[in-house]
């Protein structure tokens, strides 16, 4: 069952934007800022990934994964984080994020092997699957959205979608 929520979430973040837009034309509706909202009050699209049911290979070159690590659910920095990315989801969105958590140390998944944290840990890595940076404490979005911009790739992209700049 969860190899099918993965492949879902997958394929709706590798639709085309057309799709998208007819998705979000025909549902959900927005708050005062104009952001989609889903019918719980959590942004559209919000929807982290167990990282027992990815690999990272699988978002190389399609997007940039956010992994959050913790020893288990209740951290308060975990929550922390959570609200963070939860808060303002759309920003990172845009950016081709993609959320995965971890928060059981004895599952050892295999993005806990790779990545190796101690304790609560967050983890920006570029489409090209190098880790731009690790935090031991919660980031807010716009910092995590100013290390995106900053990286190489996302420049190129802003580059192509902004022609003359």
């Amino acid at each position: 069952m969860r190899h099918l929520i993965v492949a879902i979430a997958l394929a709706a973040a590798c639709a085309p934007a057309s799709a998208q837009t007819q998705v979000a034309a025909a549902g959900p509706a927005g708050d005062e800022t104009g952001a989609l909202t889903a019918t719980d009050g959590t942004p559209a699209g919000f929807a982290p990934l167990e990282a027992a049911d990815v690999a990272l290979e699988d978002f190389l070159w399609l997007k940039r994964p956010v992994v959050v690590f913790a020893n288990t659910p209740a951290d308060p920095a975990f929550r922390q984080q959570m609200d963070f990315l939860e808060e303002l989801w759309p920003e990172l969105e845009a950016r081709d994020v993609v959320l995965i958590v971890d928060t059981d140390p004895g599952a050892e998944t295999e993005v806990r092997r790779t990545l190796r944290p101690r304790g609560f840990m967050l983890v920006l890595m570029d489409k090209d699957g190098s880790v731009a940076l690790r935090k031991p404490s919660p980031w807010s979005v716009r910092e995590i959205s100013r290390a995106i911009d900053k990286m190489p790739s996302r420049r190129e992209e802003m580059r192509v979608l902004q022609p003359g700049r």
